[in-house]
């Protein structure tokens, strides 16, 4: 099965090399042990999750503030505001850019979002971290290097994908997000050695694939 990947939009990339303590505490920054932030935002919210993930381990910094915006990106409230914040700190500039470097060579070139209809309609997100970083490690319980198959599609679609991967794998579930999230997908973490991930990951597309073309059974 060969998809064809929806590229993100880096939207907006931006550093503040010294924030204001005020600035630092609005995003859940540490000032005694933050000082500088880095900001993104992208047309893609999953993919940017992994990608701030992706920072924690090129990088000393931290994920403070990492939110999806309501109705996703087509909704935006601004044309650099896409579908998320994200904001990583780091002790001074040079983390920071060392963190956003990283950040942006993932959604470049690995983290994105497929064409499961042909259509550009309907999207899906069968994505494999071999190695988690300090951030989604910390959100799905697991452990900075553990596997994890990070699965997203529209409610429907989700729902027999997670039940054809959970059922094609020796994988358990970090964590399950049912409808409506923000972007209204629906979406799971699913955890395992690597290959049970890609098996997962792949029995997930599929489903979604088949679903797209026969939605009705």
């Amino acid at each position: 099965m060969m998809l064809e990947p929806l590229l993100p939009t880096i939207l907006s990339v931006r550093r503040i090399p010294a924030a204001d303590r005020e600035v630092l505490r609005m995003y859940d920054a540490d000032p005694e042990r933050h000082v500088s932030l880095g900001l993104v935002t992208c047309d893609q919210d999953d993919p940017t999750y992994v990608a701030l993930d992706e920072a924690t381990k090129h990088a000393a910094v931290e994920v403070v503030y990492a939110r999806s915006f309501y109705a996703g990106a087509a909704h935006a409230s601004g044309p650099l505001s896409g579908e998320i914040l994200g904001v990583i700190a780091g002790p001074d500039p040079e983390e920071v850019d060392r963190g956003l470097d990283a950040l942006v060579r993932c959604l470049e070139h690995d983290a994105c979002f497929y064409d499961a209809d042909g259509k550009g309609q309907l999207a899906v997100f069968p994505h494999v971290i071999p190695s988690l970083g300090h951030y989604l490690s910390r959100e799905a319980g697991l452990q900075p290097g553990d596997a994890m198959a990070y699965l997203v599609a529209p409610p429907i679609e989700a729902a027999l994908g997670i039940d054809a991967a959970m059922k094609a794998a020796t994988v358990r579930a970090a964590k399950l997000f049912p409808p409506p999230t923000e972007t209204n997908f629906s979406a799971a973490w699913l955890t395992g050695l690597q290959h049970e991930c890609e098996a997962a990951a792949m029995a997930f597309a599929e489903a979604v694939v088949e679903v797209g073309l026969r939605p009705r059974g």
